[in-house]
C-alpha cells in the first residue's frame, strides 16, 4: 500500500512561498511541491496557482499520463501569467514546479526548474531531475563538479521557471515507467535539498519505516545545518510505494 506525507516551513522568511499538494483522482495520485520566486507576496500566490492548476486537471481532465501532466504544467503556466496581467505584477509572480503521477504500477514525473525529485531503490538514489539552472548547465559542461552546485554564487540563478510570459512553459517529462523500479521518491523545493545532502537522504531512509520518519529525520538536519542561518522556505513530500 502507498504512503505518503508532505511538510512545509517558512524557514527564517515571513512568507513561505513553497506550496505542496497531494492530489488523489480516478485509479491514480499526483503529488506536486512548487516553489514561487519573486517575493512582495507574488511568489507565494504563482506556487499556489501551480498547485491549483494540478489539481483541477487531475480531478476534471483524463487522459494518458503524459496528457495530463503535460496539461497540468500548460494550465499551471496559463493561470499565472492571467494572474500577473490581472494584477501587473510580471515580474513578481514565478515558480518552480516538480510533481510525480503514480497511477496503478506505472510511474511519471516533471519538473521545471531547481526542485527536486529523487527516486531511490532500495534505499540507494538511482535518479533525480536536473536542475534547469545556471550551475547544473556549468555541471552539464563539466566545468564545476556535482558537488559544487549547493554552495555555488549563481545557485538560483534559473533558466526555466514557470511565468515568463515570452515563452511556453518548458517543462521536462520523464519516460513512463513500471512502479517496480523504484519503490521510494522524494519531491523537494531547493530550501530542503540544499541542506541535506544525499548520502544522509540514503542513510535516513535506511533507518525509516515510514515517509514521516524519513521527513523528520531529513528535516533535524536542516533545522541543526541551518541554525543561525537566513533560511529559505523548505518543502518536500515522501513517497513510499
Amino acid at each position: 500500500m502507498m504512503k505518503f506525507t508532505a511538510f512545509t516551513n517558512p524557514g527564517s522568511r515571513e512568507v513561505n512561498e513553497d506550496s505542496t499538494g497531494i492530489i488523489e483522482y480516478g485509479d491514480g495520485v499526483c503529488f506536486v511541491v512548487a516553489d514561487g520566486l519573486g517575493g512582495h507576496g507574488k511568489g507565494d500566490i504563482a506556487s499556489q496557482l501551480a498547485v491549483s492548476a494540478f489539481r483541477h486537471v487531475y480531478t476534471e481532465q483524463n487522459g494518458t499520463q503524459e496528457e495530463m501532466m503535460s496539461l497540468a504544467f500548460r494550465q499551471a503556466q496559463a493561470d499565472i501569467i492571467s494572474e500577473q496581467t490581472a494584477t501587473a505584477s510580471s515580474n513578481q509572480m514565478k515558480t518552480t514546479a516538480v510533481a510525480l503521477d503514480v497511477r496503478d504500477d506505472r510511474i511519471l514525473w516533471g519538473h521545471v526548474g531547481d526542485s527536486r525529485l529523487y527516486a531511490f531503490s532500495r534505499n540507494k538514489i538511482k535518479t533525480r531531475t536536473l536542475d534547469h539552472s545556471v550551475p547544473q548547465m556549468l555541471v552539464r559542461c563539466r566545468e564545476i563538479r556535482e558537488k559544487e552546485i549547493r554552495n555555488h554564487p549563481d545557485r538560483n540563478k534559473l533558466l526555466r521557471v514557470l511565468g515568463v510570459a515570452e515563452k511556453p512553459p518548458e517543462f521536462e517529462l520523464s519516460p513512463v515507467v513500471g512502479s517496480s523500479i523504484y519503490q521510494t521518491f522524494l519531491l523537494c523545493t531547493d530550501g530542503f535539498w540544499e541542506l541535506v545532502l544525499e548520502k544522509e537522504m540514503e542513510r535516513f531512509l535506511k533507518k525509516s519505516d515510514s515517509p514521516e520518519g524519513w521527513v523528520e529525520n531529513m528535516v533535524k538536519t536542516i533545522n541543526s545545518r541551518g541554525a543561525g542561518k537566513e533560511m529559505d522556505n523548505y518543502s518536500a513530500i515522501a513517497v513510499f510505494i
